[in-house]
């Protein structure tokens, strides 16, 4: 497999200053993905902004369960805003034409 588009876990620990055991534990807990090439911890390119912003709030003293818990809360506003903007456009439609 290629490794073009990965970033080894370890060089992300070292740079964000945070345990290898961090990301084991996101990706246990479904919240992100990566690669295992030759018994080496991968991080896909789509995940980086993904698990940079789960490492900022880790930083700010938050565990992996609340991480957790503000990712789905995150994740439930997101498909909220998406639906709304949804029915605003059919309902843009609608008045359109009425008119």
């Amino acid at each position: 497999m290629k490794t073009a588009n990965l970033i080894t876990a370890s060089d992300f620990c070292l740079y964000h200053n945070v345990e290898h055991n961090f990301i084991n534990l996101l990706q246990e807990a479904g919240l992100v993905e990566v690669s295992i090439i030759n018994q080496t911890i991968f991080i896909p390119e789509k995940e980086l902004q993904k698990l940079e912003k789960l490492t900022n709030l880790h930083q700010l003293d938050i565990n992996v369960a609340g991480i957790e818990a503000i990712t789905h809360l995150l994740n439930q506003v997101e498909k909220i805003q998406e639906d709304m903007r949804s029915l605003r456009n059919r309902l843009r439609l609608y008045e359109n034409e009425t008119e």
